[in-house]
């Protein structure tokens, strides 16, 4: 009785932590903008078949309609309320999605908006993807609600109100995020707030969420939303899983506010993985793949059972985010295989694979002017759907690197378990050479 109750204790603490995905599967794909049905139609014909764990998908709240730049990806991170209609679906869509992806085993993981509201200059009206009124001037969101006393204009002490000073652990918790209104996470009533949209959430039966923006919050304070949620579905999930928990903090180094900090209430992503893989396959500074014997907490990386790992994501193939120049997308398609095939067969972190959309790069004093060009959309906004070649590739605008033969090469599961492990005995012995990769 002693051992199971102590068995119990272990499961309660340490269930953030674990992914819930169906045994033998080991990775997610970030399915950027894709439509909800889309997602469902992906789960049944491609993910589930070839191994993939789960899917993280958009912010499905509703969020407010940026014109100008027409419909940019952004937008999604500018929350209005948590009524679940966006530009991927609506409700019922969503509901369906959800259950179709875990019927066959591939689980949902929703990239949750919950650190702020819209921007300050988004004005006032319906503009907003359910079209619910709001009032980003006054701070009024009756669709959820929150009033003025919910944000943390009191607490701010930098002269703009956004954040001016990295260095300074307040600004960078309590000031707003390029004028994004922060939400007041100590005040119980709004943490109250959050988790049940996350609850809601669950019992919709999703598996888990990523937190964006999580190094903008205290730990404390999410710590205390995350302790309101509710155990997974049982439809599909054990009873007593805990929702899967993986924190948006960017920690290159440098800052006082550090991955470490997080780690009670979940995984965290590691940007310093994709920074520092990109350095060593471009060969900069002197880097090898020889190198790569130690990769992973040798390279002064998060402990590997607190680490969500990725080549890239949709801030920083952008040149957002964190990891600058080195980083591989799919426009270095050569090396980014090379990238992605080495991060699912080396058994550090949990991993996601980022599929993408193309956009029309343009560059000005070495900066692309058009990183804010949303999804491939019709005239009227809506996403187009992702139509499928007669190579399995995609078109109609999407990229699917999680399709592309090097990544995801095996009708039985090419990110099987399995496969990582037997393929990580060959990046070791090729490590063990002091020459680099040339192919």
């Amino acid at each position: 009785m002693g051992i199971y109750f102590l068995l119990l204790i272990v499961g309660f603490c340490w269930g953030q932590y674990n992914p819930n995905t169906v045994s033998g599967t080991t990775s997610i794909v970030h399915l950027f903008e894709w439509r909800w049905a889309d997602v469902a139609l992906e789960c049944e014909r491609y993910l589930a078949p070839n191994g993939f764990g789960g899917v993280q998908i958009s912010p499905p709240n509703e969020n407010v309609i940026v014109t100008d730049p027409w419909q940019p990806w952004w937008e999604r991170y500018q929350p209005v309320s948590y009524k679940l209609c966006s530009r991927s679906g609506n409700e019922t869509e969503f509901r369906d999605m959800v259950a179709r992806c875990n019927n066959v085993g591939v689980h949902i993981y929703v990239d949750a908006v919950i650190n702020h509201m819209c921007g300050a200059s988004a004005g006032a009206g319906d503009h907003a993807t359910c079209g619910s009124y709001f009032d980003a001037n006054t701070e009024d969101f009756p669709a959820v609600p929150y009033s003025g006393l919910d944000f943390n204009d009191r607490k701010c002490k930098s002269r703009s109100g956004d954040i001016e000073d990295y260095q300074d652990v307040s600004q960078v918790r309590d000031c707003r995020l390029v004028s994004l209104l922060d939400l007041a996470l100590e005040k119980d009533d709004v943490r109250s707030k959050v988790a049940e949209y996350l609850n809601r959430l669950i019992g919709i039966g999703v598996a888990g969420f990523r937190l964006d923006a999580a190094k903008h919050m205290w730990p404390g304070d999410l710590k205390a939303v995350l302790d309101k949620l509710k155990d997974l579905n049982t439809t599909w999930f054990p009873a007593g899983t805990k929702p899967f928990i993986y924190q948006e903090v960017i920690d290159l180094g440098g800052e006082p506010i550090q991955c470490s900090q997080y780690f009670g209430n979940g995984r965290v992503t590691e940007f310093k993985y994709g920074a520092k893989l990109g350095t060593v396959l471009r060969k900069w500074d002197g880097e090898k793949m020889a190198y790569l014997k130690n990769w992973g907490e040798g390279w002064g990386f998060v402990p590997a059972d607190r680490a969500l790992v990725f080549v890239d994501n949709h801030d920083n193939q952008r040149g957002h985010g964190a990891g600058g120049a080195s980083i591989l997308t799919f426009w270095d398609a050569r090396l980014y295989k090379m990238a992605v095939g080495f991060m699912l067969a080396h058994p550090y972190g949990f991993p996601r694979i980022m599929s993408s959309f193309h956009w029309s790069r343009y560059f000005v004093n070495g900066k692309d002017v058009n990183d804010w060009m949303g999804p491939p959309s019709e005239s009227d906004g809506s996403i187009k759907p992702v139509t499928i070649n007669a190579d399995t590739t995609c078109g109609n605008g999407w990229v699917c690197e999680h399709r592309w033969r090097q990544i995801s090469p095996s009708p039985t599961g090419g990110t099987t378990a399995a496969t990582r492990w037997r393929s990580a005995e060959a990046i070791k012995a090729s490590s063990s050479s002091t020459t680099t990769s040339g192919s």
